[in-house]
């Protein structure tokens, strides 16, 4: 990396080319090494969207305000920018009253049964137009983005047809292009299985893949996902999707082994999958087939938290096999109405007992992989500048505090998108 970063500051100062910015005298957690890979006193610069300069204040190649056009001195700590790996962000209504039966007793299972949970969301999601499906998740995405996430995940899945899959996922892409940040999309069509079709989900998959192949063909489409239970769909159906996924060269990922053990991990590491998600149920053959394959852990503490689940995902044996295991919000009306990344990597390190340093690359690098993104997650000259400047005196205070606004500057590609707001008589 250091021959790297001499080189790039050589080729800037021979042809007088100045950074686009500078920030001097925070903290960096580069990530980029052991632990927090800390530099104290720091510096960190790009120049169009990528960074160009990670290392000591006291090593920069001249003066700051001869280096750059924007040069910023400033306190704190900088990280990478947090990356959600798992949301089901556009949707449309919410299910507070399934909060309070589930209060009451009543289980997951038991609402879906009866006709709530994902169909009472598809319900009204199918009832919204465009324009009123993006006036509602851009409040979501703007919460996201002012606790420190510049890269995130959008699901389809409330839609359960065509027109409305369709929809959601170009209101996605209306949001990423709105605000600036990066936004995959993710098709989970096979999310649950709609009333037309009740009875018969092996019709459902084929239209499912019918589906699949016009909006891909749109441009629409960055994954599939599916969920992969007893309440939703079976091995032998999801296999089918994955299968149809792999023809159009589509990576998959699973909701898998989330109320039950049905090999869902083992399945789409078969496939060579960016993910598994939830798996609370997963066995050791599960994760040693992720291991092999490559394929992320990713944890969504959200959810177990508002379910009262008791069943932990097996975070030791991820450890034991070097699984990555990344940390999400998993953001949807019914089970994880869960608007702060930095609140999922607290929850992680209560419920989960993950420390401090393995929530935050959770939340950065093994999400971005989780994406099958490789350009960000750490600083490191050459990665794309997404960034975070945080008001903390030490790292492990992102999964310390409950709740407040620790982000002050939020960075996408070197262009703020989050920035502090002016307090009245400042």
């Amino acid at each position: 990396m250091v021959a790297i970063q001499a080189a790039v500051m050589e080729a800037a100062v021979a042809t007088d080319a100045r950074w686009d910015g500078l920030f001097v005298g925070a903290h960096l957690a580069t990530l980029d090494g052991e632990g927090y890979a800390a530099i104290e006193d720091g510096a960190l610069a790009w120049r169009d969207g990528a960074f160009t300069y990670v290392g000591p204040r006291a090593d920069l190649p001249g003066e700051p305000s001869s280096l750059a056009t924007q040069v910023v001195e400033t306190s704190g700590w900088i990280t990478p920018g947090l990356v959600d790996c798992h949301t089901h962000l556009v949707f449309a209504g919410d299910r507070a009253l399934e909060f309070e039966r589930r209060l009451q007793g009543a289980t997951y299972e038991e609402i879906a049964l009866a006709g709530g949970g994902i169909l009472s969301t598809v319900r009204a999601t199918r009832t919204a137009d465009e324009q009123s499906l993006f006036d509602t998740s851009l409040p979501r995405l703007d919460a996201l983005v002012r606790d420190g996430v510049t890269t995130l995940e959008i699901k389809s899945g409330y839609g359960l047809d065509l027109d409305t899959e369709r929809r959601m996922l170009r209101v996605a892409r209306r949001l990423a292009t709105h605000r600036g940040i990066t936004v995959r999309t993710t098709c989970l069509a096979a999310h649950a299985l709609p009333p037309e079709f009740d009875g018969r989900p092996d019709d459902y998959i084929d239209a499912a893949i019918g589906w699949l192949s016009l909006l891909n063909a749109e441009g629409l489409v960055d994954a599939v996902d599916a969920f992969c239970e007893s309440i939703g769909f079976t091995p032998a159906q999801t296999r089918r999707l994955f299968e149809a996924a792999r023809a159009l060269a589509l990576p998959v990922k699973l909701h898998a082994d989330q109320l039950s053990d049905l090999a869902g991990a083992a399945l789409v590491a078969e496939f060579g999958g960016l993910s598994a998600d939830h798996i609370e149920h997963t066995s050791e053959a599960g994760v040693r087939a992720m291991a092999a394959a490559g394929t992320v852990a990713v944890l969504l503490p959200g959810a177990f938290h508002v379910l009262r689940e008791t069943k932990l995902p097996p975070v030791d044996l991820l450890r034991r096999h070097a699984v990555p295991m990344a940390i999400a919000t998993d953001c949807n009306p019914g089970t994880s109405p869960l608007l702060s990344l930095r609140q999922a990597m607290q929850l992680a390190c209560t419920h989960f007992r993950l420390t401090p340093q393995e929530a935050l690359r959770g939340a950065t690098v093994n999400g971005a992989q989780a994406l099958g993104l490789r350009d960000r997650g750490l600083l490191r000259v050459g990665m794309r500048a997404d960034f975070v400047r945080w008001d903390i005196r030490h790292p492990a205070e992102l999964c310390y505090w409950l709740g407040g606004e620790l982000a002050s500057d939020v960075h996408c590609g070197g262009t703020p998108v989050h920035t502090p707001r002016v307090r009245a008589g400042a």
